[in-house]
């Protein structure tokens, strides 16, 4: 089971601090209730009945000590205003009847996206705890109430969310109005009030849960298995206490790296309004100590985003690329996952000239797949990111691994073999494997060399084996044992050693996609600046390292060199699995807390923006446990 403590906030100690605070000094509120009951009892008893029911002041019962004890600690407490007002049109079956009406038909018509069945159940459990009446219209603070949702509502950029999903335009000009709805007017009361509910319900799931089915795009990461936020608890928990500005800090990811995010994002939106478009012109490479007329341009963006320090960029008469803008320009290679030489070429020049707004969209998109990722265990883990081609190993949530924080990686080709985004559990390794090779390589690579060359498997350290029975059987190479290959009866596995394609070691997280990290010969591959090259798989620059890290509680160092150096083929199962995350993320932040971006390899950057277009609610049935998510899908 997840423990999700150290991610996200524990809403039952929300409730709880808010049950104490509440509770502070009850023992006086509880007599100047009492006698503020028996003066408003005297008071009543002296007035026409006819007066008291068209003032709306006779109700079934009391309910002083709810809003009105807010309303008592903002010194703005009205005892018999806020009676009145609240029970104008708050209670009674013609209210209940409408806001029925619109949950069962899963419509509203005030709304953009006027079908909300993915919310109609968490919109129903709002109303039933507040007995079906009004929870936003119909008392002394409704105003301020609502003016505090539209403020959210408006607020969704800082979360790289679209405003316009939760259609704040239309709530806020509607108000003036609503706010004169007559009392007997129950349909236009409901409509205004559920609207209001509906899209506060909408914009808490989307921070919380993103606003696309990951699934749906093939980003194949573990669903969730418990609820943890309840979003009508805490819409109304923030309604008795007046904090609905704090909703958002509830239920966005706790994580790290969403909230440096978050940050990043509020910043490149404020260079947005305040900066100079730049666009660097050079129709050749620009080395340093070379000419460049636009220095002073450059040496402005670099400052603006950090590359260089603000009083670095000057304004000095030389046009001379030395100094501190070579360094200002290798820090930005750095950081865009480019070759760090300092020289501006073809690809550094192309990533300097990406408008500030796009490199915004990449933290957005960044942003909504953090909201993907299920709650993490405590303990160690280790993420993949496929288009920085690093791999990032943590101690524990949001801690790098000190001795070994990060490493380079070979990933699957972009357009053929595209490595999966997954997540899984790493449960053993294995040292001096075999490489059992895919069927596919073998009919697409092996078997044309193979009919040329049959000497082919010889050379390559590779042999025919059965692929059924208690062991693979060895098989020689024969006519018949090659048209059993062509049929997949007969399959082939290359020998350890130094030819070995997997390296070493192999560390195995079992998958659906049968991929894996594994060590490489092909070292050379690991100096290139894009490292798309393998079948899926994925290798690693330093799997001593990596090994080290895995096996850091059950091996000692000298026994992981001992294995690796060792020609006998050895499984090691580990005492407690670790989980593996492959990633796909185009702005992250590193181990040095510096933002870097990567180029869309695959594509996904494209496929997300254009899953983001679709209006639709996200259904809580394809992000939980299948089997369970009814069930998990139920109120707190």
């Amino acid at each position: 089971m997840f423990d999700s403590r150290i991610l996200f906030f524990s809403q039952k100690s929300y409730l709880k601090n808010r049950g104490r605070r509440t509770a502070e000094g009850s023992g006086i509120k509880m007599l100047a209730t009492y006698a503020l009951s028996r003066v408003l009892v005297f008071f009543f008893l002296n007035l026409p009945a006819q007066t008291l029911l068209a003032e709306g002041i006779i109700n079934h019962e009391t309910n002083l000590g709810t809003e009105e004890s807010a309303s008592l600690k903002a010194g703005s407490y009205s005892p018999v205003a806020t009676v009145a007002t609240e029970n104008m049109a708050n209670e009674g079956p013609g209210i209940a009847n409408e806001i029925n009406s619109i949950i069962s038909t899963k419509q509203h018509p005030y709304l953009s996206l006027p079908n909300f069945a993915n919310r109609s159940q968490d919109l129903e459990t709002l109303y039933k705890s507040n007995g079906y009446n009004l929870l936003w219209l119909g008392n002394a603070e409704a105003e301020k109430k609502i003016h505090d949702v539209l403020d959210l509502l408006e607020s969704a950029p800082s979360e790289g969310l679209n405003p316009a999903n939760y259609d704040s335009l239309m709530l806020r000009q509607k108000l003036p109005s609503a706010l004169k709805i007559a009392s007997g007017d129950y349909k236009q009361l409901a409509l205004y009030d559920t609207a209001i509910s509906l899209s506060l319900l909408r914009f808490l799931h989307d921070i919380h849960y993103g606003r696309v089915n990951p699934q749906g795009i093939n980003y194949k990461l573990k669903l969730r298995e418990k609820k943890l936020i309840d979003l009508p608890v805490l819409i109304k928990d923030s309604l008795l206490h007046g904090s609905i500005k704090e909703l958002p800090q509830l239920v966005e990811p706790k994580l790290q790296q969403y909230q440096k995010l978050k940050t990043a994002l509020a910043a490149y939106r404020l260079l947005i309004r305040k900066s100079p478009v730049f666009q660097l012109r050079s129709e050749k490479p620009v080395k340093p100590g070379d000419n460049l007329p636009q220095i002073e341009e450059l040496q402005r963006f670099l400052a603006s985003v950090g590359d260089i320090a603000e009083d670095e960029a000057g304004t000095g008469k030389s046009t001379r690329y030395t100094g501190k803008i070579v360094a200002g320009v290798k820090q930005f290679q750095l950081r865009h996952g480019l070759d760090a030489d300092g020289v501006i070429g073809k690809g550094t020049v192309a990533a300097l000239n990406v408008p500030l707004s796009g490199r915004a969209t990449q933290i957005e998109l960044a942003m909504e797949r953090v909201r993907w990722l299920p709650e993490l265990n405590a303990g160690p883990y280790i993420i993949v990111n496929i288009p920085a081609f690093q791999l990032w190993v943590y101690d524990d949530v949001d801690k790098f691994y000190s001795d070994l924080p990060n490493m380079k990686v070979v990933v699957g080709k972009a357009m053929k073999n595209e490595t999966p985004v997954l997540m899984a559990e790493m449960r053993f390794i294995d040292f001096m494997p075999y490489w059992n090779v895919p069927y596919s390589i073998v009919k697409q690579e092996i078997l044309p060399k193979l009919m040329q060359n049959p000497g082919y498997l010889d050379k390559e350290n590779m042999e025919l084996v059965t692929t059924s029975g208690n062991g693979a059987q060895v098989v020689g190479f024969t006519a018949s044992s090659i048209a059993g290959l062509r049929q997949g009866a007969l399959r082939i596995r290359q020998r350890p050693g130094k030819k070995n394609a997997l390296g070493r070691v192999k560390f195995i997280f079992p998958n659906k996609e049968d991929v894996y990290l594994h060590d490489t010969p092909s070292q050379n591959l690991f100096s290139k600046t894009r490292r798309d090259f393998s079948h899926g798989c994925v290798r690693v620059e330093n799997p001593e390292g990596l090994a080290d890290f895995v096996l850091k509680n059950q091996w000692s160092k000298e026994a992981v060199q001992q294995a690796l150096n060792t020609p006998q083929t050895q499984r090691v199962v580990l005492k407690k699995p670790i989980p593996v995350l492959f990633f796909y993320i185009t702005a992250f932040f590193d181990q040095y807390d510096n933002l870097e971006f990567y180029p869309d390899i695959y594509g996904y950057d494209a496929t997300l923006l254009d899953a983001l277009r679709k209006s639709e609610d996200l259904s809580d049935l394809s992000i939980f446990v299948g089997a369970n998510a009814e069930r998990l899908m139920q109120p707190l």
